[in-house]
């Protein structure tokens, strides 16, 4: 069994690798080289597809409820802001800086170093963790194309940058394009129906529009216009007037539903882009909430997307770092954040381990 101190540090410099291999979404190959040699060195068989890795506890026990530890190795561009090179980690005022460190290196490194710490350890849960790619574009080729691979789960603790607060509910997210269509004429006479003037309408009521429905833990769905486009010259009336919406969406509603509402409400045609992005909301009873309870850990309801949107079983969201340095100029984690991470996770699974044998005996 490896000592917990000495993974913190490995933790750190596994980090400091991954933020000097460009790992943009679709091209994570060498993050993904970087995790599978790391396993390879603590000797840990790991499995592979597209970039995506995993791996089991040595013990592993199909009788027994498992439980996903996952993050992903990606990262956006680089904000436009950067005074400092992106991908040269630079380790000062106890700040380690690099583009992935906060969203979602830290987290990564330090789920890595929790699995390590209990691979060999017999214990009433399996482990498993995934190490996935395209989060950041919610692509196919990320933790969805992996899933079918993958046993039956009883729980996921996904990392992202929570401040260390536990994520129990998570909004979902839908695109819809929509399209008003009026009538071509010339804009000098009194001809045709102005597609823009049309959409007005529409726009008015998406400013305030209140769905019927709302979460205990998430409050209302929320809607907004984001992008519209119309018109080709100034001398002809559009016929067409096309926009965007952003409709986060909490576990009050399926997608379908709150599509339904708009389509009821709106004059345009509603197309959404994806029905994949679904919200999520872990019962109170569940082990991993009672864990939570049992330690103190404030909970909440997250406004933001992340992989836990395409993970169909119970799920949280838990980690080091703060989704506000998410994707800003000169990334950054604090070195104290990964520590009290890497040991916050070995005492939340310590716990949940506890309660989980209790519970099932």
């Amino acid at each position: 069994m490896e000592a917990l101190e000495n993974l913190k540090f490995e933790a750190i410099d596994l980090l400091k690798a991954l933020i000097s291999a460009p790992s943009l979404s679709k091209m994570e190959d060498k993050t993904a080289d970087l995790i599978q040699a790391f396993f390879e060195g603590k000797g840990i068989k790991s499995h592979r597809k597209g970039n995506n890795i995993w791996a089991f506890n040595r013990h592993f026990d199909p009788s027994l409820p498992t439980l996903l530890l996952n993050s992903h190795h990606d990262t956006v561009k680089p904000n436009q802001g950067y005074t400092l090179d992106p991908y040269s980690p630079l380790e000062k005022d106890g700040k380690l800086f690099g583009l992935g460190s906060n969203d979602a290196g830290g987290c990564l490194v330090s789920l890595m170093a929790t699995f390590v710490y209990y691979y060999e350890k017999v214990m009433p849960v399996n482990l498993l963790i995934v190490a996935s790619a395209e989060e950041e574009i919610s692509g196919r080729g990320g933790i969805e194309s992996v899933l079918s691979d993958l046993p039956v789960l009883d729980a996921a603790i996904v990392g992202e940058p929570t401040l260390l607060k536990m994520a129990v509910a998570e909004k979902g997210l839908m695109v819809i394009d929509a399209v008003v269509n009026g009538v071509a004429g010339h804009a000098a006479r009194e001809e045709g129906t102005n597609a823009i003037y049309e959409t007005l309408t529409d726009l008015l009521t998406i400013k305030d529009f209140k769905f019927k429905k709302e979460s205990l833990f998430l409050g209302p769905n929320k809607v907004s216009a984001t992008i519209i486009n119309a018109g080709s010259q100034h001398n002809v009336v559009p016929d067409k007037c096309t926009y965007t919406l952003d409709v986060r969406v909490t576990d009050a509603y399926t997608l379908e539903e709150a599509l339904e509402e708009l389509k009821m409400n709106l004059k345009a045609k509603l197309t959404p882009r994806s029905l994949r992005l679904k919200s999520s909301f872990i019962v109170d009873n569940h082990p991993m909430v009672l864990t939570a309870k049992k330690m103190g850990l404030e909970m909440y309801g997250s406004p933001t997307l992340s992989d836990q949107a395409l993970i169909p079983y119970p799920s949280v969201k838990i980690g080091p770092g703060d989704s506000a340095r998410s994707h800003t100029a000169d990334e950054f984690i604090y070195i104290d954040e990964l520590k009290e991470g890497i040991s916050l996770y070995v005492t939340l699974l310590e716990n949940y381990f506890s309660i989980t044998k209790r519970t099932t005996q």
